[in-house]
């Protein structure tokens, strides 16, 4: 059941978002909105605009904070306007987030020991948070130091930051291939592969290219009972079929289950698609 939190899409159309992340409310583009607005008037209400006319630009972005803090799904946030129009938070993954707290519960429950947990390509570590707080032990992951240290941050938000959560700045491919030298596994991975990126030492990383090579390698550092393994996709052509196809040709049998990532508001409010996830269960879960 969704809860209530500090953040709603407000509408969306004519190429745009409308969302509210605590007290700001911030117009940004989105491609897929293609339909008229369904509260015209309330675009007014925008603390602030971004755009990607003639470049990257904000506007109004001096009447925003520098920061500010914002609960979504029971986790605490740092948020902050980016240079590329990004906050710190992905919302469409906020659904994503529940469905990870209730199957660590409940593998914690079954087994009586926390699941462990691997978020690769992690970002500023919302899901991980999300996992850590249900009681799993957690490896956050991501190229980026930057996005390592913001992480970490909202680690300590949450009051986690002695939880014994591993935070690591490093390539997933190589990270991946040293932990299966290593004999680590994990009983529940999340990867949100980019469609172009580079890794810590400059590593480049092509989905189309290397999608499947890194799903054989977290296959590698599965557990022998492991729980799940969610793939998810902002790549133009990656429909939920094709994630779950991926899914299903590399671990093989288990639940299969894919869709789309959608961004929510009120009734009156159209659901906004926000990429495609795919999920495979080992086995049948009443969650």
């Amino acid at each position: 059941m969704q809860t209530q939190d500090d953040y709603e899409l407000l509408d969306s159309g004519n190429g745009q978002k409308l969302e509210r992340f605590g007290p700001v409310i911030l117009a940004r583009p989105c491609a897929q909105a293609v339909w008229e607005p369904s509260l015209p008037a309330l675009w007014e209400s925008a603390s602030a605009t971004f755009d990607r006319k003639d470049g990257l630009n904000w506007h109004g972005r001096e009447r925003l904070p520098e920061e500010w803090i914002v609960t979504v799904r029971g986790v605490r946030m740092r948020l902050s306007t980016t240079d590329f129009g990004h906050l710190g938070i992905f919302p469409e993954t906020l659904d994503l987030w529940e469905w990870i707290a209730d199957a660590v519960r409940q593998g914690a429950a079954e087994r009586r020991e926390a699941p462990r947990f691997l978020n690769l390509f992690a970002y500023s570590g919302g899901a991980t948070l999300a996992a850590a707080l249900a009681g799993a032990q957690c490896c956050h992951l991501d190229a980026s130091k930057g996005m390592v240290e913001w992480a970490r941050g909202n680690a300590a938000l949450n009051g986690l930051q002695d939880s014994g959560t591993r935070f690591i700045v490093d390539d997933v491919g190589a990270f991946l291939k040293r932990e299966v030298r290593r004999g680590r596994k994990y009983d529940c991975v999340l990867l949100d592969p980019p469609s172009f990126g580079r890794g810590k030492r400059g590593e480049l990383y092509k989905v189309e290219k290397n999608v499947q090579e890194t799903l054989d390698l977290v296959r590698q550092v599965l557990s022998d009972e492991p729980l799940f393994v969610i793939l998810t996709s902002h790549t133009p052509g990656f429909s939920p079929i094709v994630l779950r196809n991926l899914l299903e040709q590399t671990f093989g049998k288990g639940r299969l289950a894919c869709g789309e990532m959608l961004l929510h508001g009120a009734e009156e409010v159209l659901d906004l698609p926000s990429g495609t996830w795919g999920r495979w269960e080992a086995k049948r879960s009443d969650i």
